[in-house]
């Protein structure tokens, strides 16, 4: 940078030279009027009237007996004694001064004369570095752009790791592979070539593989999958290779590839014209893994959350060797992750993560970490010295439906529906052996939610029966139902309450088979497109006949959820008044108030009416998005 400031001073002087040297040129006067010619300074002496006359090269300065100056010029070849003697000038009449010709004043004039030449030349010299320094970047433009990072540091370990027990074991391998190789080449094992981490987004796969090279304590490429493809032919397979060039000079080391299905998608998708990028850097990907030297000791690990539009021949064995999977966190991984991301923040005895643990499910690693934020965020902005459960739980609703909208105003009959609609989903899924339980329900509006329920699984599940997505179905066209029950008429607030249902019920015909009368069979068949990574379109792989059989049976589906749902709130219609009087009092229930509420008693003090202390700093009431009424809160996320 030094450099840099200054060869931009010297060339801003030299500009400013030329300048001055051009100026001067252009406006210095063609004459002095003390300028005379030689035969008049002659003139001078032989009258007399010159008293010195002083010589410095071929100028001369003649200073008169009434002391006046004047300037001349005389041949360079003259002698100025032979001239005055020829012109009949006494001897001894006039003193001549010689003055050293070599002065200051010739290599001044001598420089702006030069000057011009000078700028000019410099300005062409720095043309011709420009254009190396445009070469070379060229010539540079295959070199990789992986970031190196030495391993004698270790930021990350696997003790900043929790929740992925099993993929920290697995790749606890590939550490002792990088730091005792003859442990395993003495038995005949050979390194893995190839890691790829696959699991949902936020589940920490770029964190584990910097855990890997701070365990390994070996170098560490990094870069990403769209950073390989660029406009021009070829550049992404000579990155390519100059990757795996350092690489090998830099072994044993790791080279992680972050988001690879920007360039390892299966090929022959058709599209790219003339010639695919991605495909030849997918090629030259594939020749250098499996044409690794047995003594390379390097090995790649990449990332993705899409290995089903990953090439095949990237996924074989001799490529990518081990596949480890990071899925969203059980209740007991939630706890560990919780610990991690609470090291430096201190927590009230009332935070008991692992109860915070319970309330997350379907929560990845990164969501994890954004909630201890925002409630250390939280209890910072209410002057707290330490993070309560209180903060933590109102986090867990902020992550979910965004942040608290009392300033919205809304009207009497509008929060009556409110609270009608969000008493009707969670009395229905109170009194329904396979629903969730409730956890917690609101009026108060969050984003764009009026109200919310939010259901609690008991313990964490993958699997889902058809009795469970029954109950679902009905809890949540409970608020459709209490609208119609109790109003006579339905309103836009179950608009998403009836599109979740439809979808999950299509599902259960079409994906699940859950049907009576279709059987045990799929209906249609996604094309992966692999060039959008998304399912966007669905081959119909049966007649119109069976369309029409699948609209009955999702139409009959939906029917019975909402007569279950309906019989439900006629037969407990007392209940359900009670809950929403109860919710228009306070606007939220929870814990004992809930359970309270559900049994139709009412808790002398509640302690969700318990106001939280004072923002230090007000925040502005946020815009007002389009209204819309009660909304279930979310739902396990196998049943999405």
């Amino acid at each position: 940078m030094d450099f840099r400031w200054l060869r931009n001073s010297f060339i801003y002087l030299l500009v400013a030279m030329a300048a001055m040297a051009i100026v001067f040129t252009l406006l210095s006067p063609e004459g002095d009027k003390n300028t005379v010619p030689i035969s008049t300074v002659l003139d001078l002496a032989r009258n007399g009237r010159v008293e010195t006359i002083e010589v410095q090269g071929d100028s001369l300065v003649v200073i008169t007996k009434d002391s006046q100056r004047l300037k001349s010029r005389k041949e360079s070849s003259a002698s100025l004694v032979q001239l005055l003697e020829q012109a009949g000038v006494k001897h001894g009449s006039v003193d001549v001064v010689v003055k050293d010709g070599t002065g200051m004043g010739n290599w001044v004039g001598l420089l702006f004369n030069f000057l011009p030449l000078l700028f000019f030349g410099a300005l062409l010299f720095f043309m011709m570095r420009q254009a190396q320094g445009s070469n070379s970047q060229a010539l540079s433009f295959g070199r990789s752009r992986a970031r190196m990072f030495s391993g004698n540091r270790p930021t990350v370990t696997f003790a900043d790791v929790a929740g992925v027990e099993e993929a920290k074991q697995e790749l606890q391998e590939v550490v002792e592979f990088l730091k005792y190789p003859e442990r395993f080449s003495r038995l005949g094992a050979r390194i893995p070539r190839g890691v790829l981490l696959v699991g949902p987004p936020g589940t920490g796969k770029t964190l584990v593989a910097r855990a890997v090279a701070g365990e390994a304590g070996v170098p560490f490429f990094h870069i990403s999958g769209s950073e390989f493809v660029e406009m021009f032919v070829g550049v992404g397979a000579a990155r390519v290779r100059d990757l795996f060039d350092q690489a090998k000079r830099n072994a044993p080391c790791i080279v992680f590839v972050d988001e690879i299905d920007a360039v390892g998608r299966h090929r022959g998708a058709g599209l790219g014209g003339g010639h695919d990028e991605r495909e030849q850097t997918l090629n030259q990907i594939l020749v250098e893994m499996d044409g690794f030297d047995t003594n390379t000791n390097v090995i790649v690990m990449s990332a993705t959350n899409r290995p089903d539009i990953l090439d095949p021949a990237l996924l074989r064995p001799g490529r990518f060797d081990r596949r480890v999977v990071l899925d969203l966190p059980d209740v007991k991984g939630r706890a560990a992750i919780l610990q991690v991301h609470a090291k430096g923040k201190p927590l009230a005895p009332d935070a008991n993560l692992e109860t915070v643990a319970k309330q997350t499910p379907g929560f990845s690693g990164a969501d994890l970490a954004n909630l201890m934020n925002e409630a250390a965020i939280m209890a910072a902005r209410q002057n707290r010295d330490s993070i309560t459960l209180r903060n933590i739980e109102e986090s867990i609703d902020r992550v979910i439906s965004g942040p608290e909208r009392k300033s919205r105003l809304i009207s009497p009959k509008e929060k009556e529906i409110i609270a009608y609609h969000e008493a009707g989903h969670a009395l229905v899924a109170n009194r329904l052996p396979n629903a969730d339980p409730v956890h917690k329900i609101s009026i108060v509006a969050r984003g764009q939610m009026g109200g919310y329920t939010r259901f609690l699984p008991a313990e964490d599940r993958s699997l889902m029966s058809r009795s469970q997505f029954m109950d679902l179905l009905a809890s949540g066209l409970g608020g459709h139902t209490a609208e119609e029950l109790v109003f006579g008429e339905m309103t836009t607030g179950s608009s998403n309450d009836i599109e979740n249902s439809t979808k999950m019920a299509r599902r259960m015909v079409t994906e699940f088979g859950m049907s009576e009368k279709l059987g045990p069979r799929t209906f249609g068949h996604r094309d992966r497109m692999v060039f959008l990574g998304r399912d966007i379109a669905e081959q119909r792989d049966y007649s119109e006949k069976v369309a029409e059989d699948i609209d009955a049976e999702v139409e009959r589906l939906i029917g019975l959820s909402h007569e279950t749902a309906k019989k439900i709130l006629t037969e407990n219609r007392e209940r359900l008044n009670f809950l929403a009087q109860r919710l228009m009092q306070i606007e939220t229930l929870e814990g004992e108030a809930l359970a309270a509420a559900f049994r139709g008693e009412t808790l002398p003090e509640p302690a969700i009416t318990t106001a939280p202390p004072p923002q230090a700093t007000p925040t502005p009431p946020e815009r007002r998005p389009k209204d819309r009424g009660g909304e279930t809160g979310p739902v396990p996320s196998s049943a999405s």
